[in-house]
């Protein structure tokens, strides 16, 4: 029997080359690297034997892999999967299960319990017979796929407002559209300052979670933070008092103007009744100070609020202070250093659906 004749892949480009030996290094698929692996031996000028010999992989194997490349280029790289076996549990039962599971188990006539988990929800299904046999884990993977998931219950306070829409379209234009002959500042208090264990989240050790005391005695009284964020620079600007009153808010509103003479000041505030106190709004046409009032129930729209949510989470969150000096002392290092930090605030909520609202839907969820 005569020698069978040797089989190479066709002459290929510098960047057919390239991109052989980048599959070749990033290639996640097993099939497309063996394939990729094959094609490139070859084009260097091994032979089949040399190629089977180093990679372990059968003759044929090799001389199919070439002889594909030569007909189909990069495309014969890619596995065929064949799909396996036809779905048991045809697409309109999935609609179905997935249907059942973002409803209500009394909704089903089910009053013994008001959530669904998944044996519960299996033993439903067989019950009433929508399949005729399902596994927990066939069940979880249906409902993933149908793009339903486990999740905890959120509230939402309905503005009652009758001009929201119109405060809210004022706001988001200052946001947008800082005015030339003034800065946006908005304004809020944070607090109250406990001295308390506060839950938070650190690397630790697997199975060594930090411990904090459960309980903490309340002699020290709290504080409160009264903050400032200059949209303009993007820095805060606070003080924390043993009180939040008129008297304590009317005092950052005056640091605040000595600090930017000459210019307007736009300050976005709730309605927090020290804010709307006659002495605050008597000073504010005084001074040059105009009070953008928030819609009721609506602090969401206030910009600060987001930086007190990073600062609880990297200044207190996980702490246990247990005195007032040390707790401030580590709110000014995180603003210190946030400060250091800071850019121009732009982009509030570019991609909100509060940005396409006409009017107000008072039931969002």
């Amino acid at each position: 029997m005569g020698r069978r004749p040797e089989v190479f892949v066709r002459s290929l480009s510098m960047e057919e080359g390239r991109k052989l030996a980048r599959i070749g290094r990033t290639a996640k698929d097993p099939v497309r690297l063996r394939r990729a692996i094959v094609v490139l031996m070859s084009a260097q000028g091994q032979s089949v034997p040399d190629i089977t010999s180093l990679m372990q992989f059968s003759a044929d194997y090799v001389r199919d892999v070439i002889h594909a490349f030569n007909e189909r280029g990069f495309a014969a790289l890619d596995p065929k999967w064949s799909g396996g076996r036809p779905r048991v549990i045809g697409e309109a039962v999935r609609r179905r299960i997935c249907l059942i599971a973002r409803t209500s188990p009394a909704s089903q006539g089910i009053t013994a319990f008001s959530t669904w988990s998944l044996s519960k929800l299996r033993a439903h299904l067989l019950d009433r017979g929508t399949v005729a046999a399902i596994s927990r884990e066939t069940l979880r993977r249906i409902l993933h796929t149908g793009g339903v998931s486990w999740q905890t219950t959120s509230t939402w306070k309905a503005s009652t407002d009758p001009d929201f829409m119109a405060r809210m379209h004022r706001i988001l234009d200052l946001y947008d559209h800082p005015p030339d002959d003034g800065r946006v500042i908005c304004v809020d208090e944070f607090g109250p300052l406990n001295l308390q264990p506060r839950k938070g989240k650190t690397w630790r050790p697997t199975s060594a979670p930090l411990r904090l005391r459960a309980t903490y005695n309340r002699h020290h009284g709290v504080m409160h933070m009264l903050a400032a964020l200059d949209l303009t620079t993007g820095k805060i600007h606070y003080r924390i008092r043993r009180r939040k009153r008129h008297g304590e808010f009317l005092d950052l509103l005056k640091s605040l103007r000595a600090r930017w003479p000459g210019q307007k000041l736009y300050i976005v505030a709730d309605n927090f009744s020290p804010h709307r106190h006659p002495d605050v709004l008597t000073w504010a046409a005084d001074n040059d100070a105009e009070l953008v009032f928030l819609p009721t129930y609506s602090s969401w729209l206030n910009w600060i609020e987001a930086e007190f949510t990073a600062l609880r989470y990297f200044a207190l969150n996980g702490t246990d202070h247990l005195t007032h000096a040390e707790q401030n002392a580590a709110i000014a290092a995180y603003i210190r250093w946030r400060n250091a930090r800071a850019r121009p605030k732009t982009g509030f909520a570019t991609d909100s659906p509060i940005r396409t609202w006409t009017d107000y839907p008072t039931k969002v969820a």
